[in-house]
């Protein structure tokens, strides 16, 4: 574990990663920690947050670059120790690498910027009627440590280096990581290289620190601490609910920015079906599969219209489901979660089985993919049927007509994304339609697919609950830095006192709303 400069094996028991390809243990063991241990790193984090939040954009900016020159200076060991912890297949790592240190530099670029400060100046009105208005300036300040809880399904853009300690660090939080049981390794690797980081860019050494734990005692002691401001997490529904309820029962409470659950619905619209059907069940399969289909945005649903382009779709779907091969799940815990959520599809007496893709004995977690269907009088009428099988299964719901389409995505809950697949024959339905997809989803997705979240200046990557506890925010994007500031209004404050964001003669050369115009003056 890393508490500041300091490396220090936990006392707590032991925990090893498991290879999901073979069922064998990984060595080295590593130690867990304890509450004190949580203790030590939140305190380190608190002593260092004062000096950290006031360090110059250049330094922070170069800080994260050499985050990244870091991590990727051992790309080959790293990507060998993620293949072996998750199964994951090497191009995916290769790119989830490149998405991690992407984020870290994009967030160099946003603290160079300079719009994340959001910057307002109104001057000061002595003659206004009926009363004078002061010289108000605002600007945004970061909250504190951040807690940040590794996810299981991708070990490098949502654990140690990812999104949540990229923006976080960006916005002038130090950072705690509970580091993701399931790759330590990996976790350690990347924890050497943000430690190394810190001490070479002379920092305070509780700008990061990295904890293990198993269970929940460790990660709710984290989130209960009184030097911690905010949490991200990413994961199931039952941990980022018990990290809310663990938060808002502090004496202070503290906002978690949880990632949970989402079936991510597609809706197929007539036009698009007659006109390429098998296509887009091609298409859909190759979605589905992508990562095993355990991504957060991974079509768990689909809506349609029953007619001749639904019944290609379902051919052409069918076949490609038969054709997948299995693949290594992430933890054996997760394939047991899978297979108990198909059982419940392949059991329940009005859903069907379309497809079945091959199995393979030799993998101990093996992810076999599935295509079901039923009708849309059932789906309405079992709630069951809505709940996210975390995995490469999807249903497809047969609907009467388009109108139904409307009542079936009111059913759910809030989603990370929903697709539509239109053509210009479907817009009258797709218009009326958008409303309620806007109400359910973070992210609307037209004729594509929702896996693959592109991180850049406009993505969403976030939704009503419980596809996230606050649906105001995103985890993916530029956006993501907001989560971790809140704003501060200065009043008459003099001259020689203002911050340089929102001092006189605009020091920083960052574009700033003056008295209702945008100006970089």
């Amino acid at each position: 574990m890393f508490f500041g400069a300091a490396r220090v094996r936990g006392t707590a028991g032991e925990v090893r990663a498991t290879d999901p390809r073979t069922g064998e243990d990984l060595e080295p063991a590593f130690g867990l920690g304890t509450r004190e241990d949580v203790d030590r790193a939140a305190r380190l984090a608190r002593a260092a947050f004062r000096t950290y939040r006031a360090t110059a954009p250049e330094a922070r900016a170069a800080f994260l670059e050499d985050v990244a020159a870091r991590i990727e200076a051992v790309a080959e060991p790293l990507v060998t120790r993620v293949r072996a912890e998750t199964g994951i297949a090497e191009a995916r790592v290769r790119g989830e690498l490149a998405r991690t240190l992407g984020q870290l530099r994009l967030f160099a670029r946003v603290v160079r910027g300079g719009a994340f400060h959001g910057a307002r100046l109104e001057s000061r009105l002595p003659d206004r009627k009926p009363l004078p208005r002061p010289d108000l300036r605002q600007r945004k300040v970061p909250l504190g440590p951040v807690a940040v809880f590794g996810a299981s399904n991708f070990p490098l853009a949502f654990s140690v280096a990812g999104g949540d300690t990229a923006s976080a660090l960006a916005a002038g939080c130090p950072v705690v990581v509970k580091a993701h049981s399931s790759h330590p390794g990996t976790s350690e690797l990347v924890a050497t290289a943000i430690a190394d980081a810190v001490a070479a860019a002379g920092l305070p050494e509780g700008v990061f620190s990295m904890v293990f734990g198993s269970g929940r005692e460790v990660g709710q002691a984290l989130a209960a601490h009184p030097d911690v401001a905010a949490v991200g997490f990413t994961g199931s529904r039952s941990g980022g609910l018990a990290l809310v309820e663990t938060a808002n029962a502090r004496p202070v409470p503290i906002p978690v920015y949880a990632e949970m659950s989402s079936v991510n619905p597609v809706v197929l619209l007539p036009g698009a079906l007659a006109e390429r059907g098998a296509a887009i069940g091609e298409a859909f399969v190759a979605s589905l599969t992508m990562g095993v289909g355990q991504l957060c945005t991974n079509p768990g649903l689909v809506f349609a219209v029953e007619g001749p382009g639904l019944a290609e779709f379902l051919d052409a779907a069918a076949a490609a489901v038969r054709a997948s091969a299995a693949q290594p799940m992430l933890s054996a815990t997760i394939c047991s979660a899978y297979d108990s959520g198909v059982t419940a599809l392949r059991e329940h007496p009005r859903v069907e089985e379309v497809a079945t893709g091959s199995g393979d004995e030799e993998i101990a977690s093996a992810g076999v993919t599935h295509l079901f269907t039923t009708t849309a009088e059932a789906f309405l009428a079992d709630e069951a049927l809505r709940e996210e099988v975390f995995g490469s299964t999807s249903l497809v719901v047969r609907a009467p007509d388009t109108a139904a389409l409307t009542a079936l995505v009111e059913t759910l809950e809030g989603q990370l994304t929903a697709t539509l697949h239109l053509t210009d024959e479907d817009t009258a339905t797709a218009r009326e339609l958008l409303p309620v997809l806007e109400e359910t989803a973070g992210r609307i997705v037209a004729n594509g697919w929702p896996t693959g979240v592109d991180v850049g200046e406009a993505m969403v990557h976030g939704g009503p609950f419980p596809a996230t506890s606050d649906g105001r925010s995103t985890s993916v994007g530029t956006l993501a830095i907001e989560r971790f500031l809140r704003p501060v209004a200065y009043q008459d404050l003099p001259a020689a006192l203002l911050p340089d964001p929102v001092a006189d003669g605009n020091p920083l050369g960052i574009a700033r709303q003056v008295d209702g115009e945008l100006r970089t003056s």
